[in-house]
């Protein structure tokens, strides 16, 4: 009988060759895998300094950041001046300045349901992201609009500048994935009318460019309402963009629909569901899982198009922008103020963009995930 001493020792895991693991074996088997991989990589790093080097010298090493005029600044180096003083109109527009703190509250409550959502292993994140396509909503347009609870009204021709563009991308995120939902069930539905209104509303808002849509929300739509009836144009717009981006959703969330196996299907019928749980207990939660990158990749041309409304007379962040890089008293800005948009733009589509990869992850819903 053979016993524990007379096994042989194990001998110790050796550690991988230093040139394969890190840093350098990162850089060895990415970068420099072959000699004219490292060629390309040099002359690129070439290429990079050459211009990365003057353009940090130019906006931020020799910037000019402090100041109220065009005085403080010298041409030769990036005018952050301009911004820094023109802030509040690129963030509020024409909303009444002794009332932005309500936009700063709204602004606040964002940030606490959906930045942690970044955070994978924060406790309490189901919660808030409840609480976000939930309570908030109301609670942000009645900050924002007022009218209740002793809050002055503020028309919402006031209001403009990041407010604004977040106010439209948000709502249509949270109106068009419902949307599409609904639109995909339609058109795989066994009811011929059903499925045959589902197909039209979808190929009409898709085969219809989206400056097209706000133009008839904008000018045609009140010219076929009765005598003395309108509505307001914001919420014309609202609707346009939550119906164009929720028949593109439907495309996505049928193909997901489409990829479920027949198998589940059976399945939840054999357990004597009716339509509406197998959906939403079976069917739609794998379906959603794995078209989260189509979603997504949906939702961050949802928030980048939004910039459109500028055509319609809603100053959005583009528009505060544009609005003000013509004042003579501060001559050529342009270019920073385009990247200053470009920063923005920037920072929330890479947030939804690691959400997404985060909730990959989570879920499992990708095969490659690194």
């Amino acid at each position: 009988m053979t016993t524990p001493a007379d096994l042989p020792a194990t001998e110790p895991e050796l550690r991988p060759p230093a040139a394969q693991a890190g840093v350098f074996g990162w850089l060895r088997k990415n970068l420099f895998s072959t000699w004219y991989n490292s060629l390309l990589t040099l002359a690129l790093a070439y290429a990079l300094v050459r211009l990365l080097v003057p353009f940090l010298d130019w906006a931020v090493f020799d910037a000019h950041f402090l100041g109220s005029s065009e005085a403080d600044c010298s041409r030769t180096a990036a005018c952050w001046v301009f911004v820094g003083q023109r802030l509040d109109f690129f963030i509020y527009g024409f909303y009444p300045e002794t009332e932005t703190w309500r936009a700063n509250i709204v602004f606040a409550m964002i940030a606490l349901c959906f930045v942690p959502q970044m955070v994978p292993r924060l406790p309490g994140r189901r919660p808030l992201l409840i609480l976000g396509f939930t309570v908030l909503p109301v609670a942000g347009f009645i900050l924002i609009h007022g009218g209740l609870f002793g809050l002055a009204s503020v028309a919402t021709n006031k209001w403009g500048g990041l407010m604004l563009t977040l106010v439209l991308a948000y709502a249509g995120m949270v109106a068009s994935l419902p949307i599409g939902i609904l639109l995909a069930l339609g058109r795989r539905s066994h009811m011929p009318a059903i499925r045959g209104l589902s197909v039209a509303f979808i190929e009409l808002w898709r085969g219809v460019p989206l400056i097209t849509v706000l133009f008839m929300a904008s000018v045609m739509i009140p010219l076929f309402l009765p005598h003395g009836v309108s509505f307001d144009k914001l919420l014309r717009v609202f609707i346009g963009i939550s119906c164009f981006w929720g028949a593109y959703m439907a495309e996505i969330v049928r193909g997901g629909l489409q990829a479920i196996p027949s198998g589940q299907y059976e399945a939840a019928d054999a357990l004597g569901l009716g339509y509406w749980k197998k959906m939403m207990l079976i069917i739609l939660p794998q379906a959603l899982k794995t078209v989260i990158p189509g979603i997504v990749n949906t939702l961050i041309a949802l928030f980048k198009d939004t910039t459109l409304v500028l055509i319609i007379g809603l100053f959005d962040i583009l528009g505060t922008i544009q609005a003000t890089i013509t004042d003579p008293a501060w001559g050529d800005v342009t270019t920073e103020a385009y990247l200053f948009v470009a920063a923005l733009f920037f920072i929330f589509t890479f947030g939804l963009s690691l959400y997404s990869r985060n909730l990959e992850r989570k879920l499992r819903a990708g095969a490659g995930d690194d």
